[in-house]
């Protein structure tokens, strides 16, 4: 009698890579935070290295980890912006009411960086920042890079067709860099332009529509390495920036964050709720553009996550891709609102020089008036120089404040990106475009699900389109009368039909 041995049963082996992948995004995000503060004190208690300005090799791989990272998003965030406008504003002739929604976003804009300037100054004449602060004097430095009305109208007008700007190092070497700005009036001028010539740009369209989707499938694949990135760019900043500066600005650095607390879970709540809109979902539907801007201290960079948490809150692709890329070079709450009331509150109080009413007048006029020149030049400290030549105030001021830059921003282009997205779902909201039964389920955020909802999404899209082609060639489409509402899209246009054929996410 034989007998056989049983085989031994397979080993189970998981991939640690898949299972990673299976984490919701915004668990990965708060697990990189985490992480990078960790080693951040790590860094920093290991002391300075040999390495550039004294940096130790984990301070110096944090840094290279988390410059990779932001310099991949900024590398996509131009065609990005180009694409992007041009598309919404040709989809934007097929809504009636085009003109109404830009100036409804725009409006929403000042409306918020008014209650944000307003706080601020608010916190700065309670506060009296500059008057409590331990900062020595020898640190007031002007700005290399200032701002002042003149630099912002000029700069709206493009040097060239791309934006592209050029600047030569000391050592003779040549850098480039975009102004988002100019890439933004271009973008806006290609789009008028697209919409006047009508049926003969359709083929520059499906250009550009193509375009698009393979920039944002590139975008997806950098935003992925998000937590990693999060990992180097926090760590980075705990390790670098020591607590000494953030201790002789304490009562600044306070004023800051509370002011942006306010506006974060005060204002934008209220604002929400006034408009019939769920608080909850809408944090937390945000929460991965928020955190990556926190992260990344990049508007633009975080620009395309903004994009999809606010379509996966229910706004149309065709508004938000309108509304988010204008509100990442004009929409800056913290940047352009908070921070440079503060700062020149701040800079007042540090010189001796008092403020009266019309003063305080002309930082809410800045502020409100002046958040492009944030995109247009160069950051918070091009719109703070902009704010203290306006007051008169002394430009040494600025250097009084660098120190402790690094980690105001991290809070500013956190509450720039919420703000961005929040505008969009209100004026969806009160227009009646939004969605809100994806609005009120928008709470899923790993990157398997919205791969999954837009491969939906294309599939309809496609399945929509082939049957309109049926539909124009006269051949019958037996789905269109088996379905009232295929029938009932047979009178559309491609495009729209298309778009009512869109899963509800």
């Amino acid at each position: 009698m034989s007998t056989t041995t049983p085989s031994p049963a397979p080993r189970s082996t998981r991939n640690p890579l898949r299972a990673i992948a299976r984490i919701p995004f915004g668990w990965q995000v708060l697990i990189g935070l985490v992480l990078g503060v960790a080693l951040g004190l790590v860094a920093s208690a290991m002391g300075p290295g040999s390495g550039e300005e004294g940096a130790n090799w984990l301070t110096t791989t944090l840094d290279t980890i988390g410059t990779a990272f932001v310099t991949l998003l900024k590398a996509l965030v131009p065609p990005l912006i180009f694409l992007a406008i041009v598309t919404s504003i040709a989809n934007l002739r097929k809504v009636t009411n085009a003109a109404r929604l830009a100036w409804k976003t725009l409006l929403w804009f000042a409306i918020t960086s008014l209650i944000a300037v307003l706080i601020g100054i608010g916190l700065g004449a309670i506060t009296s920042p500059g008057a409590n602060s331990s900062v020595s004097a020898d640190a007031a430095q002007a700005s290399d890079t200032q701002g002042t009305w003149l630099d912002f109208l000029i700069g709206l007008v493009p040097s060239n067709f791309l934006g592209i700007e050029g600047s030569a190092g000391d050592d003779g070497s040549v850098s480039l860099s975009f102004n988002a700005l100019q890439i933004l009036v271009i973008s806006i001028a290609v789009g008028i332009a697209v919409l006047s010539v009508g049926e003969k740009a359709e083929p520059f369209l499906k250009i550009t529509g193509s375009a698009l989707e393979i920039v944002q499938k590139l975008l997806w694949w950098v935003i992925r390495l998000a937590p990693i990135g999060t990992v180097g760019l926090l760590g980075n900043a705990v390790a670098s920036y020591g607590w000494d500066a953030i201790g002789q600005l304490g009562v600044f650095v306070a004023d800051v964050y509370i002011g942006m607390l306010l506006v974060l879970l005060v204002v934008y709540p209220i604002l929400l709720r006034t408009s019939g809109l769920s608080i909850g979902s809408f944090f937390r539907g945000v929460w991965p553009a928020t955190s990556l801007g926190f992260v990344s201290r990049s508007s633009l960079g975080t620009m395309p996550m903004t994009q999809t948490v606010t379509e996966r809150m229910g706004v149309p692709r065709h508004y938000a891709s309108f509304a988010i890329p204008l509100g990442a070079t004009t929409k800056m709450d913290g940047c352009a609102a908070i921070y440079p009331a503060l700062a020149a509150i701040f800079v007042a109080n540090f010189f001796g020089v008092p403020l009266g009413i019309t003063d305080y007048l002309l930082i809410v006029l800045v502020s409100v008036l002046g958040s492009a020149a944030t995109a247009g030049m160069t950051g918070a400290t091009v719109m703070l120089t902009l704010t203290l030549s306006t007051l008169g105030l002394p430009l040494e001021g600025v250097g009084l404040l660098l120190a402790i830059d690094p980690i105001l921003d991290m809070g500013r282009t956190a509450l720039n990106v919420t703000g961005q997205s929040l505008v969009a779902v209100i004026v969806a909201k009160r227009e009646k475009i939004l969605d809100q039964r994806a609005y009120d389920d928008s709470v899923r955020t790993s990157f398997a699900e919205i791969q999954a909802d837009q491969k939906a999404e294309a599939d309809a899209f496609a399945e929509v389109e082939a049957e309109v082609a049926e539909q124009e060639a006269g051949a019958p489409a037996p789905d269109a009368l088996a379905d009232p509402a295929a029938h009932a899209a047979g009178g559309e246009t491609r495009t729209e039909a298309a778009e009512a054929a869109r899963p509800q996410v």
